[in-house]
């Protein structure tokens, strides 16, 4: 049962034991300066049965920090701070890249260190909310990146992705999908710029394809992958061109030899699958992952897996409430349900002391 599920894989140089990965999850519960600590280990630790952790999306640069609570990649008590996620992790037999995510126009001055204005490609400002310190704020115009500033902020992701190394991290995740920085500039709706990063296909995807060969000239590109979401529009997000930025996007990454692409797959309404979209167009490892609409069970992800759709298969929220997901999978168990009024912030509860099958509640 789960053979495709179960089956020890491979992404990068690394010999994975199944083909279950643990997604990057936002959890909010680093210090107030974006550092780790003991509980944050613990949480880790306890999953580290999947295939592959993919950490939660930390910021390469105080920027580009979105959300109260979230963890950074960028000051010496972060690094020191995730290398005891990272040893938590290899001590329990596990494998964790991070996600490196910078929020763009995703987030609020009383978010960011020094009340800087968020940044995006262009000034288009995002509907939505920004919920701080109990309050729900409207997410503000942001400024757009002089063109002498990109450089500086891929510099920022290859520095971050470093810094995860030193960590002990075994790779990284760019985050360019969900509406956030990198995803923006692939949007024909947030990315506006005429400067070459911008106009049409091959410029909007320019600024994604440097960021990624830096990191992977950095690190390795078997240490890198990166997520994109075609079609999502969660965060306000939109792509009226994503049939044709996707394929132009990917065949150029292919040149870099990335450890893996991770695709969410597209809503119902496009009237397309996002996931058949990247096979068509990308020829290394694929990792899948449901929309925020489906929510696929070991089953489905395992003819998934079967099909030919995708190498490995990536779970969110079911890893948030079961620990041991993989071990539920193989002995076909009952999973428990995750409570989602303890996703962001907070303590122990609804972090760590969601029981396994031999140590009940």
């Amino acid at each position: 049962m789960f053979d495709h599920l179960l089956a020890p894989n491979r992404v990068g140089q690394l010999e994975l034991p199944n083909s279950v990965v643990m997604a990057p999850l936002t959890r909010m519960r680093a210090s107030a300066d974006g550092v780790m600590g003991p509980l944050n280990a613990d949480y880790y630790a306890q999953r580290a049965s999947a295939g592959l952790i993919v950490a939660e999306g930390a910021f390469p640069h105080h920027s580009g920090k979105s959300y109260p609570g979230q963890p950074g990649l960028e000051t010496p008590e972060q690094i020191e701070g995730w290398r005891l996620v990272t040893d938590a992790v290899h001590e329990a037999g596990g494998l964790i890249f991070v996600q490196v995510m910078h929020g763009g126009r995703i987030s609020h001055p009383r978010i960011i260190p020094g009340g800087l204005t968020p940044v995006a490609p262009s000034a288009v400002q995002p509907e939505g909310l920004a919920r701080i310190e109990g309050e729900k704020l409207p997410l503000p115009m942001p400024r757009a990146l002089e063109t002498d500033e990109l450089v500086e902020v891929q510099e920022h992701y290859a520095t971050a992705s470093a810094n995860a190394i030193e960590a002990g991290f075994d790779g990284i995740e760019l985050h360019s999908a969900n509406g956030y920085l990198l995803h923006e500039f692939l949007s024909d709706v947030t990315n506006l710029r005429d400067d070459g990063y911008g106009t049409d296909v091959n410029g909007r995807v320019r600024f994604v394809v440097e960021t990624a060969k830096l990191v992977a000239e950095r690190i390795g590109a078997e240490r890198v992958g990166i997520r994109i979401s075609p079609g999502q529009n969660v965060n306000d997000i939109s792509e009226t061109d994503a049939l044709n930025t996707y394929p132009v996007l990917l065949e150029q990454l292919n040149e870099l030899g990335l450890a893996y692409v991770h695709a969410m797959e597209s809503p119902p309404d496009t009237g397309w699958s996002g996931l058949d979209l990247v096979r068509e167009h990308w020829t290394g490892t694929l990792i899948a992952n449901s929309n925020f609409f489906t929510d696929w069970d070991p089953g489905e992800a395992d003819k998934l897996l079967a099909d030919g759709r995708a190498d490995l298969y990536c779970y969110g929220r079911r890893f948030i409430s079961n620990p041991d997901l993989v071990e539920r999978i193989r002995l076909g168990a009952e999973l428990t349900e995750s409570d989602a009024k303890t996703f962001y912030g907070g303590g122990a509860e609804g972090y760590t002391d969601y029981p396994t099958l031999t140590a009940p509640a």
